[in-house]
């Protein structure tokens, strides 16, 4: 049977032919209509969601503070990691949703029409929701963990569309 033939090796976009880290020259790609889902959650006691589901955090309303967050945070990712392109967005969803008794799950969907993809926007949102949840409610449940931020689907741009498997 004969061998299946090795992947050739993929060059990553932000080195440079010396190896030097660089920001990709997108000036030649055409704008099209971008979309990136991401998701991750927080888990925490089962005090704590209870306190965020009743609305009593002293801070306020938790999940709306970290909605606009994770708004801002996609808005500000080339603020934040330097290689991204800032980017017109022209939508941002941030959802939560509570996940048994001791979690919260968000979903962050980020749109735009230009010449990167929105990739990391949306993993951004995800990440700033998580530590704002962290950030109102660490004064009840220091031990609350943020895990499983990943990508979950993208849409558009030359490479097309790509899915996480379930």
């Amino acid at each position: 049977m004969p061998k299946p033939k090795a992947k050739a090796k993929q060059k990553l976009t932000h080195f440079d032919d010396r190896g030097a880290a660089h920001m990709v020259d997108v000036g030649g790609k055409p704008e099209t209509e971008r979309v990136g889902i991401a998701s991750g959650r927080i888990e925490m006691g089962p005090a704590t969601q209870e306190a965020i589901r009743g609305g009593e955090i002293g801070k306020g309303d938790v999940l709306g503070v970290a909605r606009l967050a994770g708004i801002q945070a996609a808005k500000r990712t080339a603020d934040l990691i330097p290689l991204c392109h800032p980017l017109r967005l022209t939508g941002v969803d941030v959802d939560f949703a509570f996940a048994g008794r001791d979690a919260v799950a968000i979903r962050a969907t980020v749109r735009a029409f230009d010449r990167s993809g929105v990739e990391m926007e949306a993993l951004a949102a995800v990440s700033a929701a998580a530590l704002t949840i962290y950030d109102m409610c660490k004064a009840i449940d220091r031990g609350m963990t943020i895990n499983g931020v990943q990508l979950e689907e993208k849409r558009g741009g030359k490479s097309g569309t790509w899915r996480r498997r379930a």
